[in-house]
């Protein structure tokens, strides 16, 4: 999961270095890739692109 996170997120070039903030973050980061794996999405980034075109979308994967 760290790989996708670090290409996808481009997570080691994050500047949130304060307190629980990297942390949450990751953790959230994680929810996404959880979330799109679950509703079928293999590539990562096209799913992101796919469902951060609407909000809908978003609120629609997660059950919202």
């Amino acid at each position: 999961m760290h790989w996708v996170r670090d290409v996808t997120f481009d997570e080691d070039r994050s500047q949130i270095r304060v307190g629980n903030a990297p942390r949450v973050m990751a953790t959230l980061r994680n929810l996404a890739i959880g979330a799109l794996r679950i509703a079928g999405h293999t590539n990562i980034a096209a799913g992101i692109r796919a469902v951060g075109r609407n909000v809908t979308r978003a609120l629609d994967l997660l059950g919202l």
